[in-house]
């Protein structure tokens, strides 16, 4: 369940320029990692092949896909904020993507994200994110982007 509730596009502009909160922690299992592979087509060894990543990769272990990292956001997104009042939610896009630290199988991921900037386009609220998904003992994110989402609040 969500720590901040929002319930129109005022109480989302007062975090304006504010962290919003951070999700608790999600592991990364290798079974995700293998079904992601089977879902996405990307059985690259280094992602599926535990014995193989053990003697030859340079992590000494399988990673999560990068994309798969990414695709916890929803998860744990609704941990952070839960918008009421709200008909429809779309994600957008996602600018300034950077994969930064490899995600390790068992590791434990959580998201931190802020308000960047919402601004209300003839009824629709644009919402930009500055989010990272942070690695449980790691100095550096797993990744760090902006996300933007469209809001359609009930009037």
């Amino acid at each position: 369940m969500a720590a901040l509730k929002i319930h129109s596009f005022e109480e989302y502009k007062a975090y304006e320029g504010k962290e919003l909160g951070t999700s608790d922690y999600l592991k990364i299992t290798q079974e995700q990692i293998d079904k992601f592979a089977d879902a996405t087509l990307d059985h690259q060894w280094i992602h599926t092949n535990q014995e193989k990543a053990k003697k030859e990769s340079p992590f000494k272990n399988t990673i999560a896909h990068g994309y798969l990292t990414l695709s916890v956001l929803p998860y744990l997104w609704g941990q952070v904020v839960e918008v009421k009042n709200n008909k429809m939610m779309v994600n957008y896009g996602i600018d300034n993507l950077k994969f930064i630290t490899p995600v390790l199988v068992d590791s434990e991921l959580r998201l931190k994200a802020s308000l960047k900037s919402l601004v209300n386009l003839r009824g629709t609220s644009k919402a930009v994110l500055d989010i990272s998904i942070e690695i449980k003992g790691q100095k550096r994110p797993a990744l760090q982007a902006e996300i933007i989402f469209l809001y359609h609040f009930v009037n």
